[in-house]
């Protein structure tokens, strides 16, 4: 097997996760309000629907990346509506939350609402198949062994991305104290909340 496959997988993994959007936002929050472990794990939520978006591109498999796309507005929907809840949650969290320890969160949480968030955007599937087809990989005719070794790249290099952001942004955890935590939340609720509002206002005007 090629292993040429795999790093540019990696490297395609870490282009698409390493855009600042709602997910990087919501990673640093949680990074330095619960601790690293939520930071990693949420992002570990994202780089798993990015792999299954990857999936649908590599191996060809039409009938779910069409049936994504054909619901794609009210996944919109869905995203914009979960984004901007999110995002007054986060504005209006408390100090006592924001202190918390990684044992105190539900780490399922925050894995699903990065997983459910990444897998609101099928617009995904057409920027992996558009790559992939530029590569010269994209449908079952390519064989099994280049698109597993490519997916599994793009999965790898998503963790290794969320893994840097998460590790970075935990290093100067310790020098925030309450106060300014909760001025993150607020700013960080703001952020998220102007993505999910940025979505829906793009869809009333379609």
């Amino acid at each position: 097997m090629n292993i040429s496959f795999f790093l540019q997988g990696f490297i395609i993994g870490i282009s698409i996760a390493a855009p600042v959007g709602p997910i990087g936002v919501l990673c640093i929050r949680r990074t330095l309000a619960n601790g690293r472990t939520c930071g990693l794990v949420s992002g570990l939520g994202a780089a798993t629907a990015d792999a299954i978006y990857g999936c649908c591109a590599a191996f060809g498999l039409t009938i779910v990346s069409n049936f994504l796309l054909n619901q794609q507005k009210w996944l919109q929907w869905v995203g914009g509506i979960f984004l901007c809840c999110l995002g007054v949650k986060t504005f209006f969290a408390k100090a006592s939350k924001i202190g918390s320890n990684d044992g105190d969160i539900k780490l399922l949480g925050a894995f699903a609402s990065t997983f459910v968030l990444t897998l609101t955007n099928p617009i995904t599937i057409l920027s992996f198949a558009a790559i992939f087809a530029g590569i010269g990989l994209g449908g079952p005719q390519r064989g099994f062994p280049p698109a597993f070794l490519m997916v599994n790249g793009v999965f790898f290099g998503s963790i290794v991305w969320w893994t840097v952001l998460s590790g970075s942004v935990a290093a100067i955890q310790s020098r925030l104290n309450p106060v300014r935590l909760i001025w993150i939340n607020r700013i960080s609720g703001l952020i998220i909340a102007s993505f999910g509002l940025w979505i829906l206002a793009g869809l009333t005007r379609r």
